[in-house]
């Protein structure tokens, strides 16, 4: 009997705190309904937890390591240049409008993500089923579609794509996307497309992307939008309203929903780069709650005595370096060297040093990632690092550190078998849904580069 249609619906930046509390106050009815008639979890982000890296690991089932996106703000080694896929408009106009855009819609998936890793719409379009996406942006797919913005041209995505009004594979009568993002816009562009797909059957696969909660959160602190939640909740409520009710959605189809990261209040807002001043051929990058530093072919320094810099640092909590093959975590002065190895992790030195969720297995592929910093640092909670342009979210939410304020994510589950213990187990429990077997290769690698 073949597996029933699958939604997958990821709400950008939902805490399970906020989660569990919309719940119990009875402003998400359609979540609330779904954890009755499944299951609830928690699940853990990787590292750094911001939006491209982790729409990369659950678009592809891969850590960074494999999917090679490192941050939101990155330097190109091969192109010698920044990548800045949107940190605030203020750091979009720094690094350049149009490059942004481009990186951001285009190059990310067609250039950036890394072909050792295999979408899910490439992998179930593989196996003759249909794909859909709705304003996802690690989308890459088998399908060629044209923009309805020719300065972006072509892209290859899942056979059905929308993509805030810049590609639509369909005329659904969506409204804009973005002509009113404060009033929540972008999700009601979503719930349109989403109701249309319903009605009309037009998938097997459907990953629907929600980010109006994560963009309010921002602006008012992660424990705060309540009415934004509930208007997510309404988007999803869309689908099974689309379906005549949500018993009957899910008669038709099994339903996941996730976040893709956590998020935490901000109560001082640095900038990292002041840390290295006068360091030359250090480049620093950074934006939200992660930082990089990359050494470039002047550089006086090495990774381990700009690490030391950091030491006594009030608003650092740890730093992670390479050294051959191992990895090294440096937290007030004291370090960890850790390594795969056959039965877990290699260890020498304080292990409390990574005392994060998923701590080890996160900081390693984060450090693999052949396009990160030659030196990442994560805050302490509470601390934010500004972009490009100067710009954070003082006094609302942020994320991107290990800490576990902005790792844990809500798992709902209906209709789908499997554990989900980090994003990166959504895609292979998708895969194993549908009876499709995982791609080959090193989707999950933790192996010495």
């Amino acid at each position: 009997m073949p597996a029933r249609k699958l939604i997958v619906a990821v709400v950008d930046g939902l805490t399970p705190s906020m989660l569990e509390a919309a719940i119990e106050r009875g402003s998400a009815p359609t979540l609330a309904a779904l954890a009755e008639r499944g299951s609830y979890g928690r699940a853990v982000s990787v590292f750094p937890s911001l939006t491209p890296v982790c729409l990369s690991s659950l678009a592809t089932g891969a850590f960074p390591d494999v999917h090679e996106i490192p941050h939101l703000v990155w330097y190109s080694r091969r192109e010698r240049r920044l990548v800045e896929y949107g940190s605030s408009f203020g750091a979009v106009l720094a690094a350049g409008i149009g490059r942004t855009l481009r990186d951001t819609v285009v190059n990310m998936n067609a250039e950036h993500l890394g072909h050792r890793a295999v979408t899910l719409f490439e992998a179930l379009e593989d196996a003759g089923l249909v794909t859909a996406t709705v304003n996802f942006t690690a989308y890459r797919g088998r399908v060629e579609h044209r923009s309805t913005v020719p300065l972006l041209g072509s892209v290859r995505g899942p056979r059905r794509f929308f993509f805030y009004n810049l590609f639509e594979s369909d005329e659904t009568g969506a409204p804009l996307s973005w002509r009113n993002r404060s009033r929540g816009s972008v999700d009601a562009y979503a719930a349109a497309v989403g109701r249309w797909l319903v009605t009309r059957d037009g998938f097997d696969f459907l990953l629907y992307y929600l980010s109006d909660y994560d963009w309010a959160s921002h602006a008012l602190g992660p424990d705060e939008a309540f009415d934004v939640l509930e208007r997510c909740d309404a988007s999803i409520g869309a689908l099974a309203e689309a379906a005549g009710g949500l018993d009957e959605l899910l008669e038709r189809y099994a339903v996941v929903v996730v976040s893709d990261h956590g998020q935490s209040r901000v109560e001082s807002l640095t900038r990292l780069e002041e840390r290295f001043s006068g360091v030359d051929g250090a480049l620093v990058t950074a934006s939200n709650r992660a930082g990089q530093v990359y050494l470039l072919d002047d550089a006086e320094d090495d990774a381990a005595r700009l690490a030391s810099r950091l030491d006594g640092d009030p608003a650092i909590e740890v730093s992670l370096r390479r050294e051959g093959d191992e990895a090294v975590a440096r937290r007030e002065g004291e370090e960890l060297r850790f390594a795969p190895a056959e039965d877990g992790w290699a260890l020498s030195g304080d292990a409390a040093i990574l005392d994060h969720p998923d701590g080890l297995r996160r900081a390693w592929t984060a450090l693999v990632n052949p396009n990160a910093g030659d030196l990442l640092v994560s805050p302490v909670d509470g601390v934010e690092f500004a972009d490009l342009a100067g710009n954070g979210h003082l006094h609302g939410g942020s994320h991107g550190s290990l800490t576990a304020s902005d790792s844990h994510v809500p798992v709902l589950a209906a209709g789908v078998e499997g554990d989900v213990s980090s994003i990166v187990d959504v895609a292979p429990l998708v895969l194993r849904h549908f009876g499709v077997a995982a791609p080959a290769g090193p989707r999950r690698s933790s192996r010495v580069r």
